[in-house]
């Protein structure tokens, strides 16, 4: 009878190592889970060809010998490489055609500035640049905007407020020195002249989060400073809409 009662006591007592059991699962279902999140992050080539060549057998040459016609609708093997590169060249096709539109809407909007030779939009694998002559942009040795640059910067700043593109705008100089009580140098005369650009464009409502100013002084020439002509060329601040997807500096043509 006692023995009995033991066994019930046994039974009814509560076991307080049960929490081990459960532990242990979590532990292991944990285990696992990052064990499969670090297979599904890292790629490996060799097995991805091997992974590819095996389902091309699978589909490829088995399907041929199940019956005729088979070879003629067996799926194409599976290559991650390749799919990888045709979503990135998608990628930089919509990205190229944006900035071409774009560089459209610059051009359009620039027109007779444009026609005078006085500005000049290109782009490239970089992105879209607007070349502007610096005298369009300011007096002779001063980094204030005239009342035309202004409004034709302004008509750039609406095209550009609501575009997602990054900006950056350099100034560049000729090489005749510089020194009065404004600007010691032409360093300080091509970074101002940008940061004028820049102030506006942040008056018009581009958020300076998007915008980069750079000043060249006169070490970036684009033609010969031995001729007049040349260093007002010289003398001038681009504006660069960066392409998310960078290539080369190679210029495309505009539509």
């Amino acid at each position: 009878m006692a023995r009995k009662r033991y066994a019930e006591d046994a039974e009814n007592a509560e076991n307080h190592e049960r929490w081990l059991i459960s532990y242990a699962d979590f532990i292991t279902l944990l285990f696992a889970f990052f064990v499969v999140m670090y297979a599904i992050s890292s790629v490996n080539e060799g097995k991805v060809k091997v992974l590819s060549a095996s389902l091309g057998d699978a589909f490829g040459k088995h399907g041929a010998e199940a019956g005729a016609g088979g070879a003629a609708n067996a799926p194409p093997a599976f290559s991650l490489p390749d799919l990888v590169r045709k979503r990135r060249q998608e990628a930089l096709r919509r990205e190229r055609e944006a900035l071409t539109r774009l560089a459209q809407g610059l051009k359009a909007t620039l027109g007779p500035l444009v026609r005078e030779g006085k500005v000049r939009v290109t782009q490239s694998g970089i992105g879209v640049s607007i070349e502007i002559n610096a005298s369009v942009l300011f007096e002779p040795g001063q980094a204030a905007l005239t009342a035309r640059s202004r409004q034709a910067l302004g008509a750039v700043a609406l095209l550009l407020r609501d575009d997602p593109h990054l900006l950056q705008v350099e100034g560049h100089t000729d090489p005749t020195p510089i020194s009065n009580a404004q600007f010691a140098s032409n360093w300080e005369l091509s970074a101002v002249r940008a940061a004028s650009v820049v102030r506006l464009f942040i008056d018009s409502g581009v958020d300076e989060r998007r915008l980069t100013v750079l000043g060249h002084g006169a070490n970036m020439p684009v033609a010969p400073n031995g001729a007049p002509e040349g260093r007002a060329r010289n003398r001038r601040v681009a504006v660069t809409i960066v392409s998310k997807l960078p290539g080369t500096a190679e210029e495309i043509a505009i539509p």
